[in-house]
């Protein structure tokens, strides 16, 4: 159960029910209620009825010089005695979340740290400087806005990553969770049989833009997270499915029946123009002729997927 003891920000109540609503998880909050400990010790109690095990309660931001905020945390956690007290940071702030993580330990002690925006171009940095200072572990990081990109922090692959040696095992961990093994088999086959169409490219797309940011996906990959900063524009991933679902079964089936009169219906019914078209059908080309080269190679197949 997740509790709305945010009672300073308007919409904090607001965004905390629909949060979840998004994961199936029920929330416990009072508009009328502008005491944070009453509703944790009402949120308490229901908790026990309805035989809840685990118990997150939302506090309201604040900033560690803000005495009445910190005092009404501080009493919050006296009141209550919660198992873990976590104190969420912003990596981007750089040493400010090293000073915040050091004076909140110092008056409430914290048990652990989660860091958000750890995308940024923070690098890490802070992970390393809170680590060393509070003596408290970083539990979790934030890699994106969606709630799928909250993962376990991992000492050595953010070391690898700041160092520059990516990360290959988070990699590989999100390849797993987006690629079938009986799809990749199907795939390897249509490849053999030079049967690839417009419709496993935009299915291998979909799949690698569920696995997140492709930029973050860069950043995993050794040398290319070498790269100061490498600008990948995700419109055109939706530009490109838009053309392949402008095509005609034919037309995915055969590229080379697609000529003048058909590229300009593919760009219209796309909201494209033809230099976008002829882009996709050359890419498309390409890699048709990459996977070729890869199908003459003895034993070629493609990875297997399988769990540590």
């Amino acid at each position: 159960m997740l509790v709305a003891c945010d009672l300073q920000r308007p919409a904090a109540i607001d965004q905390l029910i629909t949060l979840g609503s998004q994961i199936d998880v029920n929330v416990h909050y009072s508009r009328e209620i502008k005491d944070p400990v009453v509703v944790a010790t009402e949120s308490i109690r229901k908790a026990k009825t309805e035989a809840h095990d685990i118990l997150i309660i939302d506090t309201a931001g604040r900033l560690h010089v803000d005495e009445s905020l910190m005092d009404e945390l501080k009493n919050l956690k006296d009141s209550i005695s919660p198992k873990e007290t976590i104190l969420v940071a912003d990596a981007m702030t750089g040493q400010d979340a090293v000073n915040i993580a050091k004076e909140f330990n110092d008056k409430i002690s914290v048990d652990g740290i989660i860091l958000t925006k750890m995308d940024g171009d923070a690098r890490g940095g802070a992970a390393l400087s809170i680590r060393a200072i509070t003596g408290k572990p970083i539990k979790f990081i934030g890699v994106g806005e969606k709630i799928e990109m909250l993962e376990p922090f991992h000492p050595d692959r953010v070391a690898s990553r700041i160092l520059g040696m990516g990360d290959m095992l988070s990699l590989i961990e999100q390849a797993q969770q987006s690629f079938d093994q009986k799809e990749a088999d199907a795939l390897q086959k249509r490849i053999h049989d030079d049967s690839f169409t417009f419709d496993d490219l935009k299915e291998q797309l979909k799949k690698i833009r569920g696995m997140g940011p492709i930029e973050n996906i860069l950043g995993m990959i050794p040398g290319l997270n070498k790269v100061k900063k490498v600008n990948v524009d995700e419109r055109e991933f939706i530009k490109t499915e838009a053309i392949i679902n402008s095509m005609t079964r034919k037309e995915k089936l055969n590229h080379t029946i697609i000529k003048g009169s058909r590229r300009k219906r593919i760009a219209k019914g796309s909201g494209t123009n033809v230099s976008d078209v002829n882009r996709v059908l050359k890419q498309y080309v390409e890699l048709k002729k990459m996977l070729k080269m890869f199908k003459g190679k003895k034993g070629f197949s493609l990875p297997k997927f399988s769990p540590f």
